[in-house]
């Protein structure tokens, strides 16, 4: 009993549900609180944007380079009238033949020559991992939004053609 209490008392249970959960959701609602709910406007105006924006939004081509000890990714996206800074690409690789599972923002780069908004987005990655195990994702993203809770959309490059 006395090896067990600390682990399963309510004391623990209380104090874990309160620094993992409630003092960051108190933290969150104050910030969207704070200048009479702004940060909650803005994030009304950015999913309204996401959800006008998101059927157009559409991959380009998706190019490898390898160069011996890691791998230098590029995929272009093109985002319609969506600003940039509302989304994020990143590449995902499952945990597969012992590689652990990846998750890895990709840096937007250069605007196309010809496009209204479409970029090239890169990175590199360790070339111990074969390249077909990497997708290209599109997320949204928000500094204040807890996604994908609140905005629920990504979409995937299904055959990038490095595969």
């Amino acid at each position: 009993m006395t090896r067990l209490t600390p682990t399963f008392s309510t004391n623990r249970v209380v104090r874990q549900y309160t620094e993992e959960h409630y003092t960051s959701s108190a933290t969150a609602f104050r910030n969207r609180a704070a200048g009479q709910g702004s940060l909650g406007a803005q994030l009304l105006n950015w999913e309204a944007e996401l959800a006008k924006h998101w059927p157009k939004l559409r991959f380009g081509s998706a190019t490898v380079e390898q160069n011996g000890q890691e791998d230098l990714l590029q995929v272009q996206m093109f985002l319609d009238e969506l600003y940039p800074d509302s989304v994020g690409v990143e590449l995902y690789a499952e945990n597969q033949n012992g590689h652990p599972s990846i998750r890895q923002s990709m840096k937007r780069g250069e605007r196309l020559v010809g496009s209204v908004n479409g970029f090239v987005y890169t990175t590199r990655v360790p070339a111990t991992q074969p390249v077909a195990d990497y997708t290209p994702r599109l997320i949204a993203y928000h500094d204040g939004a807890i996604t994908p809770l609140e905005a629920p959309y990504i979409l995937w490059d299904d055959s990038p053609s490095w595969r």
